[in-house]
Order: structure tokens, then sequence, then C-alpha cells
């Protein structure tokens, strides 16, 4: 049987190596066959999206749902997945019903692709292809995350990434493109909420230092401090 100019024992066998040639601890393709959780997960998905597509929605919702006691793994039979995914470890993994996830990606455990809430129709993300997304992190809402990207443990990514680039922190801001710090790290337009609130606060209190300062010149805080002078 063949799909696509391959047969199932071929796109197995492609499977298998794209783990071989990214996890320095596989010993064997039969290892990976019979122990990675993360390989069952896809394999199970592989089967619930084909029920799916052929609307028997039931069965492919029962198969993912197996998947998911069984390998502690949640991939809704509806996702868009390429070749080459390798969910490392995998526990706690979510990827949503329209999330879109393209060839030889890397996600490790607790990765969440998911939704805000407040959005309809595609509600998850789409990664593209060869993107690594680390542990914790969750990436929320139907925007892209570029080919090539990645994505640092524990990042919350609540808008899109750049190819080629690298996002960090919560909410998630790209701090390297192409392997060099960008000019700005504001490119995603994603504000870092503790760093806005220190500015403000800061400049709250040169207003009022500057104000006791003309109302009472006599004042300790004002025989020369910088704050005073501004």
């Amino acid at each position: 049987m063949r799909k696509g100019g391959l047969s199932v024992f071929d796109r197995l066998k492609e499977e298998l190596d794209s783990i071989m040639e990214r996890d320095p601890a596989a010993r064997s393709r039969l290892e990976v066959y019979f122990l990675y959780s993360g390989f069952k997960a896809v394999r199970s998905y592989r089967r619930a999206n084909w029920f799916y597509r052929h609307n028997h929605k039931f069965i492919a919702r029962w198969i993912s749902q197996r998947a998911r006691r069984r390998t502690g793994i949640e991939i809704h039979p509806g996702a868009t997945i390429g070749k080459g995914l390798f969910i490392d470890h995998g526990m706690g993994v979510v990827i949503g019903e329209t999330a879109e996830i393209g060839d030889n990606c890397t996600i490790y455990q607790c990765v969440t692709l998911g939704g805000t809430g407040k959005d309809h129709g595609k509600r998850h993300p789409t990664l593209g292809n060869n993107v690594m997304v680390g542990s914790g992190a969750k990436i929320l809402g139907p925007f892209t995350v570029g080919d090539n990207a990645r994505v640092a443990a524990g990042a919350v990514v609540l808008d899109e990434v750049p190819p080629n680039s690298t996002a960090v922190g919560v909410p998630a801001r790209v701090v390297r493109v192409n392997g060099q710090k960008p000019s700005s790290l504001d490119q995603i337009h994603v504000g870092d909420p503790v760093a806005l609130e220190l500015c403000r606060l800061n400049a709250e209190y040169d207003k009022l230092v500057k104000r006791m300062c003309d109302l009472h010149p006599e004042l300790r805080l004002c025989s020369g401090g910088e704050s005073a002078n501004k």
C-alpha cells in the first residue's frame, strides 16, 4: 500500500529515522517503536485523523482519547501535522483541533498549542517547518510561528514569531533573528508589562519629586539630587 509515492513501511521508517537523528538517547528503531510515547501518540493521531477526515468523528475521538490515556499526550484528530514530528518525553502535551504543524518539528513535554477562548474557526497556532518548542511553552492563538523558529522553555507566545528567530519570556518576545539580536526586542508588538509599569512608576516619581521641590526647596531631597534637577 502506497501513499504519495511512499509505502506505509517507508513512511514508518522515515518517522523512526527522524527521531533517531534528533534524540541522542535513542539506541535503535525498535526501542523508539515500542517504548517512545511521543511516537505512539503521533501514530494514533494518524489513524484518528483518517477517520476524522472521512467524517467518522466519534471513532476519531475514541482513538485520540485512548491514546491520551496511554501516553499522556492529547492530539485532537482534526489537527494537521506534517511528517517527522518528534514529541520528546511528551507528558502533558496538548495540540488543538485547528493547530497546524509543519515538517520535522520538535515538541517537548507540557507544551500547549491552544486557543485563547475568544477566536472562532481557526483558533490554534500554525508552526512552520523545523520549529522547536521547549518544555512547558504555551502557544495560544491563530497565528504563525515561522520556519526554523525556536520557542524557549516556559515561554507564553501570544503573537506571531518570525522565521529563523528565538522567542523567550512571558509574554514571549523575540531575542534573536538569524542568530543575531534584533535592534528592537519588540518584534511582535508584545510589550513586557513589568518593564512598562516600572517605567511609568519612575516617571510618576520624578514628577512628584519636582513638585515637592517647587513647593519646599529647603527639603534635603532637593539639595542637588538627580531627580530634583529634572
